[in-house]
């Protein structure tokens, strides 16, 4: 017999096909469907949650959007979907991390963290409460298990949707719980599978890094947070001199030409943030190539080395893997010397290892060199 999987149903097209691939594949499945607090405007913003169940919360009747939307995933599917709350735990973990790490002048990965704490945390247990034995998602990435019972995380097939990056922070009780059925899939055959078997998405949406901001840039997000005092400050250059100010170094990140707004005989770039000064440090591009960087709080999925050892180290989604040689400097820490220079290392964003198309571990950058 089959297992039960649970599946995280969004209502875009790449769960839709995860869910119609497990049920061809004779899994009897139990789909959730999680509200953030953070949904499209369509939702009623004034229905609050009731009935707590610890970090989860019963979705109210009032919110027949939701409701109406998950109807048209069953219907589609022919399996029950479960309506969880978790707007509570999502505004803690994720919203409130984004927001203080902006604040301490760096550079947040929200989805990084959601992905380890959130659907791999929250989602899960309740996934296992219902009675599943593993939780499926839309993510391009693949896994394997050797004849130890040891995960392995890799990257998907499609280079393009390739989202190994974000589940860097896993550990393996939670690997050995996943699964991700588009790992041998391209976004393409994705498309054709749904339009063979009539699915179509009950969101428009495609999944994006910062699914909680929509329609805004990240400094209005953050401005029209209660919580968040952003105050002017000087823009000064790497000698020293105030050229200028800026509205909140919220606006900035390193690497960033757009909004510095003093002249020069060649652009500015954020090189970095003073936050203790409310800085705004800049400097020319050819300030923003860095050696190396200083890795933190580091999640190894495999052993973590004992000694230096070469990689492929990728610091953003976006960006390619390069190579690098990694220094262990701790149980967690880690000095990562780039073998070619790189630009614009951001911290507070995420650098993960690979040794060809397999995820080592990742953890957070602390600083370039």
């Amino acid at each position: 017999m089959k297992d039960v999987i649970a599946i995280a149903l969004s209502g875009g097209i790449d769960s839709l096909v995860s869910a119609s691939l497990l049920k061809q594949q004779g899994h009897t499945l139990i789909g959730i469907h999680f509200v953030t607090g953070f949904e499209p405007p369509h939702r009623n913003p004034d229905v609050k949650p009731n009935v707590k169940k610890g970090a989860v919360t019963a979705i109210p009747d009032q919110d027949l959007q939701t409701r109406q939307m998950v109807a048209r995933i069953e219907d589609q599917l022919h399996i029950p979907v479960e309506i969880i709350n978790i707007s509570s735990l999502f505004q803690k973990r994720v919203v409130d991390y984004f927001i203080e790490t902006y604040t301490s002048g760096r550079t947040p990965n929200p989805c990084m963290v959601c992905n380890a704490t959130v659907k791999f945390g929250t989602v899960l247990d309740v996934a296992q409460n219902l009675g599943a034995v593993r939780l499926a998602t839309g993510h391009y990435a693949g896994k394997t298990m050797d004849d130890e019972g040891k995960c392995h995380l890799f990257r998907g097939k499609d280079p393009a949707k390739d989202q190994s990056y974000f589940l860097a922070f896993l550990n393996q009780s939670q690997l050995s719980s996943a699964c991700f059925p588009l790992s041998d899939l391209k976004k393409p055959d994705v498309i054709r599978l749904a339009t063979e078997k009539n699915l179509t998405p009950v969101t428009r949406r495609e999944s994006q890094d910062i699914c909680f901001i929509q329609g805004e840039t990240y400094g209005a997000f953050l401005s029209r947070r209660a919580e968040f005092k952003p105050e002017p400050g000087p823009i000064t250059t790497m000698e020293g001199n105030d050229i200028g100010e800026h509205n909140g170094l919220h606006r900035f990140t390193i690497g960033q030409r757009r909004g510095i707004n003093c002249p020069a005989s060649e652009p500015y770039y954020v090189i970095r943030m003073e936050p203790k000064a409310n800085r705004l440090v800049v400097g020319f591009k050819t300030n923003l190539l860095f050696s190396g960087c200083e890795v933190t709080r580091i999640n190894w999925i495999q052993e973590s080395p004992v000694s230096p050892i070469d990689v492929t180290t990728q610091v953003r989604y976006r960006q390619k893997a390069v190579p690098s040689t990694l220094t262990p400097t701790g149980d967690d820490k880690a000095t990562v010397r780039f073998h070619d220079l790189q630009s614009a290392i951001t911290p507070g964003q995420g650098a993960v290892f690979y040794n060809g198309n397999e995820v080592l571990g990742g953890g957070w950058i602390e600083s370039g060199k």
